[in-house]
């Protein structure tokens, strides 16, 4: 059976004795060795980043909110309204092309 071989970079970090020696005790505690804990824990912390960065947490009261507003949306202001005006013009005269998205 032959093995995929695996991309790999490469990450070094230059840090003070003290924060050498802390950072090992914690990866002789998990029974990591230093590299493994510290990619575990950057890795660990990484995702926590990204899921909080990329989620939109609402309360209850925001979310029924969300959802009435969505069920019942309100009627277009005046703004809007010419704005969509335009853009309906736009595309009957060609000017937007919507096969594509693009301006023309």
């Amino acid at each position: 059976m032959q093995q995929k071989s695996i991309e790999r970079g490469r990450i070094t970090a230059r840090v003070s004795l003290s924060i050498q020696e802390k950072l090992q005790e914690a990866a002789d505690l998990t029974g990591a060795t230093l590299n493994q804990f510290v990619v575990q824990t950057a890795l660990e912390r990484a995702e926590q980043l990204i899921e909080r960065e990329t989620t939109i947490s609402l309360t209850r009261k925001d979310a029924a909110m969300l959802f009435a507003m969505l069920q019942k949306p309100s009627a277009p202001n005046s703004v809007l309204a010419k704005a969509s005006e335009r853009y309906k013009n736009e595309v009957e005269s060609g000017f937007i092309n919507t096969e594509s998205r693009s301006i023309t």
